[in-house]
């Protein structure tokens, strides 16, 4: 099979990043605890180790750092991205925002405890504390993003990131790659978060989130439905390319408790995320069509998927295998 080459664009060829799995046969040990939690910050970090090697630098931007488990800190994406990226190619700047003061007295730790890095190797790490949602506008207006591929992530709890947000996100480059957005969809606690919904405020902060007034339609769809409409938002954004990535609840389960929707203009981004997704141990068909998948993570072989029961323009048609890495 042909291994796709990855070029800069002086046509020079770069390193592409390979896949290890152990020999097949060898059984994996099955994980344990939050599985949702650690699949969300390991995809983050593996993704950015992979789409570093293709652009060499690049800025991350987390608009809800904190850790959302301060007892498994393993699951704290801030802390996985900013410790793997050592190398000479990789992100060289961090901005980091928390409006919770206790969640950032963890973020400055974290920034103070990092290990230095070669003298001839730079790093910026920004703490800000405050409402991302009410920060982000004047943070951009800044000009403080370096004109390098530029990644956002927002692992919101339910319904904290507003849409206007996103919005200020995407339309801040008009020319070239827009910023970059994993969003994290909390799918599997949104009928709940609806129902016990009863206060004035509570409505405006769905409404926000939202970003219109009849998130009521919300209600009455199933949580695929829910996630092809927020694909087409953010594809309504202007996005090139949006797919939402399915994170499951356990290594035996196909409940979905989020949707990773990640909106990119790069050409290489998308079949990077694939990568990373089959790396982490959540099992993705090559042809990009199947969102909802069985899986075992205790053994490397998975089971062969079911029939896909969602739209095929969610991921696009089917492939021929050998356009694949």
């Amino acid at each position: 099979m042909r291994r796709r080459r990855y070029v800069d664009e002086s046509g020079s060829r770069l390193f592409e990043p390979v896949l290890q799995p152990p020999p097949q046969g060898v059984p994996i040990k099955r994980i344990k605890g939050y599985l949702w939690s650690v699949h969300k910050a390991h995809l983050i970090q593996c993704y950015l180790d992979f789409f570093v090697y293709i652009t060499k630098c690049g800025t991350y931007i987390d608009g809800f750092a904190g850790p959302q488990d301060p007892e498994r800190l393993d699951c704290w994406s801030a802390k996985r991205v900013l410790e793997s990226q050592v190398r000479p190619k990789r992100l060289r700047n961090f901005f980091l925002f928390d409006a919770v003061p206790s969640q950032v007295e963890k973020l400055e730790a974290l920034r103070d405890g990092l290990q230095p890095l070669p003298s001839n190797l730079r790093r910026r790490v920004e703490v800000t504390q405050g409402d991302f949602n009410d920060a982000v506008v004047d943070f951009l207006n800044k000009g403080e993003i370096p004109i390098e591929p530029t990644f956002c992530l927002l692992d919101q709890r339910t319904f904290e990131c507003r849409w206007s947000t996103v919005e200020a996100l995407a339309s801040y480059k008009p020319e070239g790659t827009k910023i970059e957005i994993f969003y994290f969809l909390p799918i599997a606690w949104l009928d709940r978060a609806f129902s016990a919904t009863s206060k004035e405020e509570t409505f405006r902060s769905i409404a926000e989130w939202w970003g219109r007034e009849d998130w009521r339609s919300l209600q009455d769809m199933k949580n695929r439905d829910r996630a092809k409409l927020f694909t087409q938002r953010f594809k309504d954004l202007g996005y090139v390319d949006v797919k939402p990535w399915p994170i499951y609840s356990d290594a035996s389960s196909s409940r979905v408790m989020y949707y990773m929707i990640h909106a990119t203009d790069h050409q290489d981004a998308p079949d990077l995320m694939r990568r990373a997704y089959e790396r982490v141990g959540l099992h993705a068909p090559s042809s990009h069509l199947q969102l909802e998948l069985e899986f075992d993570c205790a053994v490397f072989e998975p089971p062969d998927p079911p029939t896909p029961d969602l739209p095929e323009d969610l991921f696009g048609p089917p492939e021929d295998d050998d356009s694949q890495c």
